[in-house]
């Protein structure tokens, strides 16, 4: 399966509605499921494109934003749509997991979680809150964070949940979701030849206290950002740390010089 384009996966049309997209997602997870394809190892990856395709375009919300970065750049969608959203997003609030119940109950094939486990590794972790008159399950992705996810936002726990949601599952549960840490902006001033040249740059990092040195690339441009991982907020319950992007600010070329000379002054 080498289209990386979500309604080319599910084979539908991109007027297509909720209904046919569920039934589109059914057949093809039948037909890729693991149990059937043991001797089949591109299944996985098969497996794995249905269900990323089908967890966004079955959400209005992630399906309009996915067809907004479509319609403006074409055969790079996917490409453009995974720098914003990691796997921990596009499954939150997705029914997929319900799907591959109807699929175990019809066809005797192993539940979700073990599944899951199977296709994602140790950054997938599934809970389940049971309690009188209450009944309730979900999932979550600790790692492979996105190389241009949003800044300054959590991550939501598992299907749909907000702060309040967070609260209330982890009281249920008694342990604490894992969240990832939120990523942070600062901007880092080059003069217009430490742009030009690029290489090693020393950098203080002011929100945590610590001297960083930056590769700065050849030619980096006005507005750029570099980004720099696991050096944003700290992760909860186990989950990676945000990241930290620099955005680049080219001094003028009359600061630059004042500020040149008073360093070498200062060193005088």
């Amino acid at each position: 399966m080498n289209t990386k384009d979500y309604y080319q996966i599910l084979g539908v049309a991109a007027t297509a509605d909720t209904k046919t997209i569920k039934n589109a997602y059914r057949e093809l997870a039948f037909k890729y499921h693991p149990d059937r394809n043991k001797d089949n190892p591109q299944a996985v990856d098969q497996m794995k494109a249905v269900n990323e395709a089908y967890a966004v375009l079955a959400d209005a919300a992630k399906r309009r934003e996915y067809d907004t970065i479509r319609t403006r750049y074409g055969a790079s969608a996917h490409r453009q749509f995974r720098q914003t959203y990691s796997e921990q997003d596009i499954f939150a609030g997705s029914d997929i997991f319900r799907i591959f119940e109807e699929l175990t109950r019809l066809h005797g094939f192993r539940h979700y979680e073990e599944v899951f486990k199977e296709f994602y590794g140790p950054g997938y972790r599934s809970f389940e809150v049971k309690r009188p008159g209450m009944f309730f399950k979900g999932f979550v992705f600790t790692g492979g964070r996105p190389p241009k996810p949003r800044l300054h936002r959590g991550r939501g726990p598992g299907p749909g949940f907000g702060r309040l949601g967070r609260r209330m599952v982890e009281k249920l549960i008694g342990a604490q979701l894992p969240q990832p840490g939120r990523d942070v902006e600062a901007t880092i001033r080059l003069s217009a030849e430490e742009a030009r040249r690029g290489g090693p740059y020393a950098y203080y990092y002011r929100q945590q206290d610590k001297k960083l040195v930056v590769k700065i690339p050849p030619d980096v441009r006005e507005g750029q950002r570099i980004r720099l991982a696991g050096l944003g907020e700290a992760g909860r319950g186990g989950a990676s740390a945000g990241d930290l992007y620099l955005r680049v600010a080219i001094q003028k070329p009359l600061i630059a010089a004042v500020k040149s000379k008073i360093k070498h002054w200062l060193k005088g």
